[in-house]
């Protein structure tokens, strides 16, 4: 039964990872070929899930003892099966950074900019989250 799911296993790592490259050139494609390679991607997104089932039906006959080990894995696949879907739905809409500058203008700098304010902001709010939990901390120590 095992060596079904490992079977299993090795399809859907070499599925996800075809799915992951092409989910990358999405964004750079146009036209047609954008259509086309969404739905290929959608084809390959319906595999994999259906893998994921045929997988769930093995972990279920496995011997309970160890069941647990299996299911964990299985949890990791789901949740990279929902982040491969989450980054081909951001894909299907993003578009290439040409046509995101020649539409708004930017020459990118800007962002560069706000991605460092933003980067400052962030690190500056850890500093302080963690001095407050510090505090806390020492407010329930004593």
């Amino acid at each position: 039964m095992s060596s079904d799911f490992e079977s299993y296993e090795q399809d859907f790592a070499v599925l996800t990872a075809e799915i992951t490259g092409k989910i990358g050139k999405v964004p750079k494609l146009v036209g047609d070929d954008k259509k086309q390679m969404v739905a290929n991607v959608e084809k390959q997104l319906e595999e994999a899930r259906e893998l994921l089932e045929q997988m769930e039906l093995e972990v279920r006959e496995i011997p309970p003892q160890s069941r647990g080990m299996y299911s964990s894995r299985m949890r990791s696949y789901k949740q990279e099966m929902g982040k491969l879907e989450a980054d081909f739905k951001r894909s299907r809409i993003a578009y290439s950074d040409e046509v995101r500058n020649e539409l708004l203008g930017d020459d990118g700098n800007s962002s560069e900019n706000q991605r460092a304010h933003l980067l400052d902001n962030t690190e500056r709010l850890e500093r302080s989250s963690r001095r407050l939990e510090a505090g806390y901390q020492i407010a329930v120590e004593t």
